[in-house]
């Protein structure tokens, strides 16, 4: 999944940019007339967007680009949260609005509601795993399991990229929100529910621990 996010705080892109890394590739811009042509090229299929741009608004950068037969999903993210202002970017064509600041899981969560709204997969496989991010489901050769919330994200988190290394740090920004206060202990403790709950499925994917790094996800050969 390809996620647009036109935003000018380059600080807040670099916070946010490993949590995305959860949900698919993040691409980031920081002017309106640049954001306008990526989003009118119609290679995503999310966007985040942010109302005060550089050169050109928010609204009316949405505006301009669904007059141009953009479908793209569009959550408008902004610390113009009044209820005009709401009123104004869902008119003009977003389909959500979430104002500054903000939890970085209900973000996600957001962003996960409107993939579902779209049409677009919320489904998983690694080896012989299926993850539905969607419903919090785990299914492997021995049956299904409903996850909790926090065990969906990590697990996804690895599913999308096995075989490589996910840092620590990645891991618990993309979990707990880039600017969490979190004890490293708490990933380690998702981790064992994971490991758990593949078992329980009768899965042979392995969660591995490389050591004052973080964890990997391996799916065989065995």
């Amino acid at each position: 999944m390809r996620i647009l996010f036109i935003e000018d705080d380059t600080a807040l892109c670099a916070a946010l940019a490993p949590a995305l890394a959860g949900l698919g590739t993040a691409e980031f811009c920081h002017t309106g007339p640049e954001g306008l042509g990526l989003l009118a090229s119609g290679g995503y299929d999310l966007c985040i967007l942010d109302r005060m741009l550089p050169g050109l608004d928010g609204v009316t950068l949405l505006r301009a680009a669904r007059a141009k037969g953009v479908r793209t999903p569009v959550l408008m993210l902004t610390a113009l949260a009044g209820a005009g202002d709401t009123v104004d970017g869902l008119d003009a064509g977003a389909d959500d609005y979430l104002g500054k600041p903000f939890d970085t899981p209900v973000l996600l969560a957001r962003l996960r509601a409107l993939l579902r709204r779209s049409g677009g997969t919320a489904a998983l496989t690694a080896g012989d795993l299926r993850l539905d991010t969607g419903e919090l489901t785990l299914t492997g050769p021995a049956g299904s399991a409903v996850l909790s919330r926090k065990e969906c994200e990590l697990l996804e988190a690895l599913m999308r990229a096995p075989g490589r290394l996910q840092p620590r740090s990645v891991l618990l920004a993309r979990v707990w929100g880039p600017l969490a206060e979190v004890e490293e202990a708490n990933l380690d403790c998702y981790i064992h529910f994971v490991r758990r709950r593949l078992t329980g499925v009768g899965s042979r994917v392995r969660v591995v621990t490389v050591r004052g790094s973080g964890y990997r996800l391996e799916v065989g050969p065995w």
